[in-house]
């Protein structure tokens, strides 16, 4: 995973530090400083000294003596507390080893980050925020010439972490303290993986104890119902079922129904893959939503498929209100883009990702996976 953004993320990061460096030099001049005029007091010769101190009386002079010894004591304090100030040369050292980036060059070089962003599906949404983040990181800023790199890893760093500060969703902890059964609905179009997700939620509940029930509400699609019914019989669960053609709601409350008199704990429900942009079709999921009032509904799609991904998970948000994520086939998605936009987008949290054909092949998502695929 991620392993093509990563290596050209890895080269563009050290051309852009390289790029910052070249911009950011200016040949400083050194000019000389200023002499002040000085003042200079002929002192009086030892014998016009002498001559003074031997007319003063003998009180005088040890008194004299006494405030000198003071002065000199007091000075020798003040030198040690006052803090080193910065010379000229001081100040021309931290101008050579610091620079400042301007808004205009900082513009033209980031369009190389931004092209290989772009390249890896990363969404504009997201792009922007790493540019308004690495902006004020950067520009107008004095910055050591040898942490150049490290600041805009940092701070790409930073900017991916804010990706996924949205509201977790831990299903199991869910499905064990609130009321049963608990519902959960699938959504997304077809070939994204759905059917086959699901099955691997229905073996990992069967895996912590849970007992649960299928739904093949996806009477449209033709083979849908015999798919999901070789899952149910590999992983010994129960599927309800009605024949092709009839009511994708009717069978979501005939599943709870039976969930409901057998004491069972969570029912999934399966539905028909609709392309996101058609509205006459992505209108019938509010009939199963208002049926089945589902205690979650989870949208499914294809890591691979990048932007557009991103686009339907947007548009079943502004339909049935999706409450989270799972990425299928995370495992070949080189790229990455997808995982880094999609809950920054939706502002909904990923929850899994698919990462193979197995039953056993679902990983629970953690943000962190993210910034160590990216090397940052």
């Amino acid at each position: 995973m991620f392993k093509f953004l990563k290596e050209k993320l890895k080269r563009t990061i050290s051309k852009f530090s390289r790029k910052v460096e070249e911009e950011t030099r200016v040949e400083e001049t050194i000019e000389e400083p200023k002499q002040e005029e000085v003042k200079i007091e002929i002192p009086e010769t030892k014998e016009e000294q002498k001559e003074g101190i031997s007319k003063q009386p003998e009180e005088v002079k040890k008194e004299q003596k006494k405030v000198e010894k003071q002065e000199i004591k007091e000075e020798t304090t003040i030198k040690q507390e006052e803090p080193e100030k910065k010379g000229f040369f001081g100040k021309l050292k931290e101008k050579i080893v610091t620079k400042k980036l301007s808004y205009e060059k900082f513009e033209n070089l980031f369009s190389d980050l931004e092209l290989i962003l772009m390249e890896n599906n990363v969404a504009l949404e997201v792009i922007e925020k790493i540019k308004s983040d690495l902006e004020k990181n950067l520009v107008e800023k004095p910055i050591k010439r040898t942490k150049i790199e490290e600041i805009i890893k940092q701070s790409l760093k930073n900017s991916i972490d804010d990706l996924f500060k949205v509201e977790e969703i831990n299903l199991l902890r869910k499905i064990k303290y609130e009321e049963k059964p608990f519902v959960i609905a699938f959504f997304g179009i077809n070939g994204s993986g759905k059917t086959t997700t699901i099955a691997k939620i229905a073996n990992l509940l069967k895996e912590k104890n849970f007992s649960c029930v299928l739904a093949a509400s996806d009477t449209f699609r033709a083979a849908s119902i015999e798919q999901l019914q070789i899952h149910a019989d590999n992983l010994g669960i129960k599927l309800i079922k009605h024949d092709y053609g009839s009511d994708p709601a009717a069978v979501a409350f005939d599943a709870i129904k039976h969930a409901k008199a057998k004491n069972i704990d969570v029912v999934l429900i399966d539905t028909a893959g609709r392309l996101h942009s058609n509205e006459n079709l992505m209108q019938e999921m509010k009939k199963i939503i208002r049926v089945a009032k589902p205690n979650l509904k989870i949208f499914v799609g294809e890591s691979i498929t990048g932007n557009d991904c991103v686009e339907q998970a947007k548009a079943f948000d502004k339909t049935v209100g999706i409450d989270g994520i799972i990425l299928a086939k995370a495992d070949i998605d080189e790229k990455g883009g997808t995982a880094i936009s999609i809950s920054y987008v939706t502002k909904k949290p990923i929850m899994y990702l698919g990462t193979g054909q197995k039953y056993e092949d679902l990983k629970e998502f953690e943000p962190n996976l993210i910034v160590e695929g990216l090397g940052l």
